[in-house]
């Protein structure tokens, strides 16, 4: 999951019902207008935390249904009544940025998979509740999903993440594989990177085809949308392996003719019994 861009936000997508699209686009402008407070311009880390403060003050106000003087949240309320949804995916989402003014380095998987669940998992989470999918097992596959896709970005971005001074790789995973923030600065892609990363795409892939099922699990449009999202994280994990892991001078993107190949697969996937 992107954090950064909501690349897979699908606020755009033709497989996107009408009735779902203002909704979507509104959720979109709350995440990346927080995200954008925590990351973009040149503010200190103390008034970034204080902005982020603010939102989590405007969703307290939409807990007690309370009206909030700005455009943004009044329309996020109107969203969140009308469709029902939780405030907690929200206050997450908050949460995750927050962390990533304060936080720069994590020190194992576990810290990672924590950080995964507030920044990417909730962004699932909202849409299975939009389409009134949200069981228990469809959320944690979602879950899986959404996790898989934020390591997926975390391995693509590598560099751009070093020049924001963050490394999400695991410093746990960097010394068993002998790596050190030198050769990252360096771009050192010689046979322990080249391991590490083979490490770290293989583990994202078995995250993502474990729970790869909800994409046919679930009917109509969202499952089509949610095929596309995991053929999408794949295919961005093939080409890491192609360049031996080497992100930094060969950065993965999905080309036009890329797109032809994930509707193959996405029709190839099997049907849920």
């Amino acid at each position: 999951m992107s954090v950064e861009h909501y690349e897979n936000f699908p606020v755009a997508s033709i497989l996107l019902p009408a009735h779902l699209r203002p909704a979507v686009e509104v959720i979109y402008a709350f995440a990346r207008s927080a995200d954008d407070i925590a990351d973009e311009g040149d503010a200190t880390p103390a008034q970034r935390l204080t902005a982020l403060g603010s939102y989590e003050y405007e969703l307290d106000l939409i807990e007690q249904n309370s009206n909030s003087s700005l455009p943004l949240f009044t329309a996020l309320a109107d969203v969140i009544q009308q469709h029902q949804l939780p405030l907690q995916p929200f206050r997450d989402l908050l949460s995750a940025f927050k962390q990533d003014v304060v936080t720069t380095r994590y020190a194992d998987f576990a810290q990672l998979q924590d950080y995964c669940r507030r920044s990417a998992n909730p962004v699932g989470l909202i849409m299975l509740h939009l389409y009134g999918a949200a069981t228990p097992d469809n959320v944690r596959d979602s879950d899986a999903i959404c996790s898989a896709l934020q390591l997926i970005n975390f391995w693509q971005d590598v560099a751009i993440d070093w020049k924001k001074q963050r490394i999400y790789l695991p410093q746990s995973d960097m010394q068993a594989y002998r790596i050190c923030e030198q050769d990252i600065a360096s771009q050192n892609t010689n046979a322990e990177w080249q391991a590490l990363m083979q490490f770290e795409t293989a583990r994202a892939r078995q995250m993502m085809l474990s729970a790869s099922g909800l994409a046919t699990r679930l009917p109509g449009r969202i499952g089509w949308e949610l095929r596309l999202v995991v053929q999408g994280g794949l295919r961005i994990l093939e080409k890491i392996d192609a360049v031996q892991g080497d992100v930094f001078h060969h950065r993965p993107t999905l080309k036009a003719w890329d797109w032809l190949l994930l509707v193959w697969r996405a029709l190839r996937m099997p049907s849920a019994a």
